[in-house]
């Protein structure tokens, strides 16, 4: 994915000595990282590392229990309104309504991220047209395939302009066909309006084509970050898998792939920024 011009000075995504805790459990320790604004940033980690957990705060949908996250230059504790103003977010479980029209779903999410009744119907074309839904539209949402709905769900996070996109796994469970699908759209989308995205993955092959630094995080630290080339010359590596298994100690997860209607179990259920 090409650079997409942007400026650098202030950080998208500043996340500073982040802690979580819940009781005597320590999901994040302490983790800091930027992001710049119109960069690809993914986070990688065994599953209980903490990504999910720092997703979660960053999207306002968990509060910190120690140390500073701001998004687009807002803290998350003060301005979570702000952020939440800010950003798109697309969790690992499905987030439409597969009983309405992928056309109802965009319409739907229009109204309920405050998209001002006047600019919706440009706001929701200018989605169809980014993510190529037009095909799909009068089809309803439980009847598409994985890369379709996954197509869906980020348009539906495009309405409200975020400038910082959050994708929780986004690709999972899509073969590599829709997977490169996925991806295509999302470079054309930061190609267009420079939208930072930061995207938690198992694949460690999506992190090393598509991103400009990567995060690796294990039982809650951050280990080791970094540009994919500057992971592999620091590791001795030639992929990031040896990156992830000389950092972590452990082999990265799979990734399963298939349609979504066989992947619904595995993805809990649907939570959305109200």
């Amino acid at each position: 994915m090409s650079s997409a011009p942007r400026e650098r000075t202030v950080p998208a995504v500043l996340v500073d000595d982040l802690v979580v805790r819940f009781d005597e459990i320590c999901a994040v320790g302490g983790v800091s990282f930027a992001v710049a604004q119109g960069e690809v940033f993914a986070l990688l980690g065994p599953n209980g590392a903490g990504k999910t957990t720092t997703i979660r705060v960053l999207t306002t949908l968990l509060a910190p229990t120690a140390g500073r996250a701001l998004v687009a230059g807002f803290d998350v504790r003060s301005q979570p309104l702000d952020v939440r103003r800010s950003i798109g977010y697309i969790p690992q479980a499905i987030s439409v309504d597969g009983a309405l029209t992928a056309w109802e779903n965009l319409d739907f999410y229009a109204r309920v991220s405050g998209v001002p009744r006047g600019e919706r119907r440009a706001r929701v074309e200018n989605a169809i047209e980014s993510m190529d839904l037009a095909p799909m539209l009068d089809r309803l949402a439980r009847t598409l395939s994985g890369g379709m709905l996954r197509r869906l769900e980020i348009a539906s996070a495009l309405l409200n302009r975020p400038a910082v996109l959050f994708l929780d796994e986004p690709t999972v469970g899509l073969d590599p066909t829709a997977r490169r699908r996925v991806w295509e759209h999302l470079g054309a989308l930061r190609e267009e309006s420079g939208t930072t995205i930061l995207f938690t993955t198992h694949v460690m092959e999506e992190a090393e084509r598509y991103c400009e630094r990567v995060a690796i995080m294990d039982l809650g630290h951050l280990v080791d970050q970094g540009a994919p080339a500057e992971l592999l010359a620091r590791n001795g590596a030639e992929n990031l898998e040896e990156v992830f298994a000389s950092v972590t100690g452990r082999q990265a997860p799979a990734d399963e792939e298939g349609r979504l209607a066989d992947v619904r179990a595995r993805r809990g259920v649907a939570r959305r920024l109200g």
